[in-house]
């Protein structure tokens, strides 16, 4: 058995639950795909309303594997890429040949681990706050859904009202492309549309709509 949360909308907050399900191992998609269809019927039986999508490359659904990090570009470099090329640190940073490496060496990048605490996230000469956790990430995320999905795509994912990532464990990371999702339908259910958010009032905003 294993434990993973999925996100959703309770009371205008994203809010995530854990939920227990049988675990599949091994490195194969059809291995991860068991997992998730696993994890999403764990949901399914505890909200009968429930329709999850997962979000990631290994995803059954085309807008769930469009969504992943690895996939979703700004300004045509991966989200992934442009996240990690951000990290400004006590000793160094932001690295900004990460953002022509292949997005999963960029995460692996021994510079990020040897560059001592990170500080803060510089993009576009702004820098963003380590606090509210994940609001950069969470920034960028719907930044670059905004700039590159149709209409049609984000009706697509507002389809959908709880969202997992398989390799999302938060005992050892925060940022998850599964939270941002569910960030993304909170703001176009309230304002039925995706409006452009400046950095200012996209930190108050996550102040106030999103639970840890």
């Amino acid at each position: 058995m294993a434990k993973r949360p999925a996100f959703f909308i309770r009371q205008g907050k994203v809010i995530s639950e854990m939920y227990s399900f049988e675990w599949y191992s091994g490195f194969a998609v059809s291995q991860k795909q068991k997992s998730i269809k696993s994890l999403h019927n764990a949901i399914i039986k505890a909200d009968v309303n429930a329709k999850p999508l997962e979000i990631s490359t290994k995803s059954q659904e085309t807008i769930g594997i469009k969504l992943s990090a690895f996939n979703l570009k700004i300004n045509n470099n991966t989200l992934e890429n442009v996240f990690q090329s951000a990290k400004v640190f006590e000793n160094g940073g932001p690295y900004l040949d990460l953002l022509d490496m292949p997005p999963k060496e960029a995460k692996r990048d021994e510079r990020l681990h040897k560059s001592g605490s990170l500080k803060a996230f510089r993009y576009q000469n702004e820098d963003f706050p380590l606090i509210p956790q994940t609001v950069f990430y969470d920034f960028i995320y719907i930044t670059a859904i905004k700039k590159s999905f149709t209409t049609d795509e984000i009706n697509a994912i507002l389809s959908y009202n709880y969202f997992t990532d398989i390799e999302f464990n938060p005992t050892k990371s925060i940022n998850t492309q599964a939270r941002s999702a569910a960030i993304l339908k909170l703001i176009v259910d309230e304002y039925g549309y995706l409006p452009s958010f400046s950095k200012e009032d996209f930190i108050q905003y996550h102040k106030e709509h999103i639970s840890y």
